[in-house]
């Protein structure tokens, strides 16, 4: 993959914490380790998987600045750095840049409920502000409100540095308007990772995945094989991973893919609040899972 193309299988990646509750660097290029060793294009710390708005500043670029060292130009860093203040979120995109990042994944403003116009005008100071390949990430279920296809379209076509948008809702139409119309060099990712082969079937370009946290030489496959018209193949990992997608939001996400990687010994079982462990009864769901897919015994 060129790193100047977003595409392909990007992780939303956790952020790993230590017993103190401090970054857990050693975990976190581990981490990195794995993805640059299962063929993951695009790794995103400190995106909302990574407990982004319990992140300082400080640890905003402490974590970019070790991925990035880490992977050694292996695969593509591109960084959460979003909010609903657009003077913040400008300036979280420059610190990502100064820490190392490629490209800036920014959130579309939550709880503040903006109009098309606020959207555009959001996205374009970013845009402005910084000289990298910025995505548009559009996930009404968090925010409870959509950037619509037209204005991402838009944003497209006037920002050369807009480069893609994580799709993370259901709306079909709205996901075939943004692939059918995209201008050239344009690139859209489903972040809903129930639709990686109908999406991928469909012309989209890649995923932004919370699954790839667990099990990122398959989501990769996934996609190679439906970009490859391997649709028979690509089911059977469909179906083979289809519950464990679902098992990923069983509680608010990163908990469940982090209990997950806590038992496969990758990560500690450690959140910031408001975040807390499952109950029970749902991490035996999840062990279950593990269990029968071979990642744990």
């Amino acid at each position: 993959m060129s790193h100047h193309s977003i595409s392909g299988s990007a992780v939303a990646l956790v952020t790993p914490f230590t017993e103190n509750d401090t970054i857990d660097t050693a975990a976190l290029r581990r981490l990195v380790q794995l993805h640059c060793a299962a063929g993951t294009d695009i790794i995103i710390p400190c995106g909302t998987t990574g407990e982004s708005p319990t992140l300082s500043d400080e640890e905003q670029y402490e974590i970019i600045d070790i991925v990035r060292e880490e992977a050694d130009g292996r695969l593509m860093v591109a960084a959460g750095a979003g909010t609903n203040n657009t003077r913040k979120a400008v300036a979280m995109a420059e610190n990502a840049c100064r820490a190392g990042a490629e490209a800036i994944l920014s959130v579309a403003p939550y709880y503040n409920k903006p109009s098309q116009e606020g959207y555009y005008q959001h996205y374009r100071h970013i845009a402005e502000a910084v000289d990298k390949p910025v995505i548009i990430y559009n996930v009404p279920g968090r925010t409870s409100s959509n950037v619509s296809a037209d204005t991402i379209l838009r944003l497209a076509s006037d920002c050369r540095n807009i480069a893609a948008v994580k799709e993370a809702s259901d709306n079909m139409d709205q996901i075939m308007q943004l692939i059918d119309d995209k201008p050239d060099g344009f690139t859209v990712l489903t972040g809903e990772d129930p639709l990686i082969l109908p999406f991928m079937a469909l012309g989209g370009d890649g995923v932004i995945s919370v699954a790839a946290n667990q099990v990122p030489g398959e989501i990769k496959q996934l996609i190679t094989l439906v970009q490859a018209g391997r649709l028979e193949e690509a089911r059977l990992i469909n179906n083979r991973l289809r519950r464990l997608i679902r098992l990923n939001f069983i509680e608010s996400n990163p908990v469940p893919v982090k209990y997950s990687l806590a038992l496969m010994g990758l990560v500690r079982e450690s959140y910031r609040l408001p975040l807390v462990a499952m109950e029970e009864s749902k991490k035996e769901l999840m062990k279950k899972e593990l269990e029968s897919l071979g990642l744990i015994s």
